[in-house]
């Protein structure tokens, strides 16, 4: 195998799939990236699989001799990434006579402008396969449509490995639109985007996918060069696969049951309260510096009669803080309290300059919700007030 390509596209390309390389693999195969050349189309392959994660992307190279090669993630990256700014040959020493995957003892030799590196490698016949789903009907989801539901849903699941399905994002592809919703028992945002691409003769399709495989998606599709192309969707028996361009993102499902979100939104709401985003955001944020670093805890008191709300934090031995801002309000006088940073980073997920708050009692379920834009829900929890 002998290739050369611009250390940019290597670097790029490494620092996307070595994301799903296991920082603790249970065996040592895993610890490598399979890298893939093939003569005909001048492209080269990086995969990375964790047996539960795989990533894949593909660029393009001038390469001599196709040829498949195992390599060590960790240090790859470090050289690469070091490297400067140029083209790199790699070559593992064999022809086209002799096959590339002898076994032990091969090693890749890295050549930039100057100076040169040698790799010790592994068979790539040892490297799993990543899942093919075959036989399944492909949904093609636009690229608008997937980044606008995972920044709007992401930040909502939750860490806690022991709760399990709630920690992915819940996908429902209907007829024409895309549903994301994420909970971690504390609050929930639910983003409803519109996909140009229906679905052929599908009933509605529920899948849901661990964070972390979407973060590293969001991540990909950022990279990714043209917005309009399709992302394509194959969902099998536990696995999911997400491909566009030449990139390719596998995972597992989450099994389990998903809450019955949907029945969590208050239908009704006695008040409402319409407010500047950004202000209310940076006014959060210098109350968050006096919170009480125990319970975090942020008083909002809502007054009808001044059409303002006052942001209120009690931070016990450290000292206290109090700021108004105006705002239109319906309904009668309120005091509510939340977790600061449940509120905050909701708040700076809703995409649009004016926000609505819909709330009914002191300790019920308050909505926020963007003005204009994109149809987002998110629901918070108030917490109870210490008198």
């Amino acid at each position: 195998m002998k290739l050369v390509c611009a250390q940019s596209d290597l670097s790029t390309n490494l620092s996307l799939v070595s994301r799903a390389v296991p920082s603790r693999p249970t065996h040592p195969i895993l610890a490598n990236v399979l890298l893939q050349a093939d003569a005909e189309t001048n492209q080269v392959s990086l995969t990375a699989f964790d047996l539960s994660l795989g990533i894949r992307t593909s660029f393009n190279a001038e390469v001599w001799e196709g040829g498949a090669i195992a390599l060590p993630a960790k240090l790859l990256v470090d050289i690469i990434s070091r490297l400067p700014e140029g083209e790199i040959t790699l070559d593992d020493g064999s022809d086209t006579t002799s096959p590339t995957s002898s076994g032990e003892g091969v090693s890749v030799t890295i050549t930039p402008k100057s100076g040169h590196y040698e790799v010790r490698a592994m068979s790539p016949e040892e490297f799993p396969e990543l899942p093919i789903i075959e036989n399944t009907e492909v949904i093609h989801l636009t690229t608008t449509a997937l980044i606008e539901g995972l920044r709007g849903s992401l930040f909502a699941t939750s860490a806690d490995e022991t709760k399990q399905v709630l920690t992915g994002v819940h996908l429902t592809v209907k007829e024409d639109t895309l549903e994301f919703a994420a909970t971690d028992g504390h609050r929930l945002a639910v983003v409803e985007t519109s996909n140009e691409r229906p679905l052929d003769g599908t009933n509605q399709l529920e899948v849901t996918v661990p964070a972390r495989a979407l973060r590293e998606l969001q991540r990909m599709l950022a990279h990714s060069a043209s917005s309009d192309e399709p992302v394509a969707l194959y969902l099998d028996r536990g696995q999911v696969v997400f491909a566009w361009q030449n990139q390719r993102l596998t995972s597992r499902t989450l099994e389990g049951q998903y809450p019955a979100y949907r029945q969590l939104i208050p239908r009704q709401f006695e008040r409402q309260v319409t407010i500047e985003r950004r202000q209310f955001i940076s006014t959060l944020e210098r109350i968050a510096v006096l919170a009480d670093q125990k319970n975090n805890i942020v008083k909002l008191s809502i007054d009808s009669e001044a059409q303002e709300i006052v942001l209120s934090c009690e931070a016990q031995d450290v000292g206290s803080g109090r700021e108004p801002m105006p705002a239109q309000i319906s309904g009668e006088n309120i005091e509510i309290a939340f977790n600061i940073k449940y509120l905050m980073e909701g708040l700076k997920e809703l995409p649009s300059t004016e926000i609505q708050m819909h709330l009914n009692q002191s300790l019920t379920p308050v909505i926020f919700t963007p003005l204009g834009g994109l149809k987002m829900t998110y629901l918070a929890m108030p917490v109870q007030l210490r008198s």
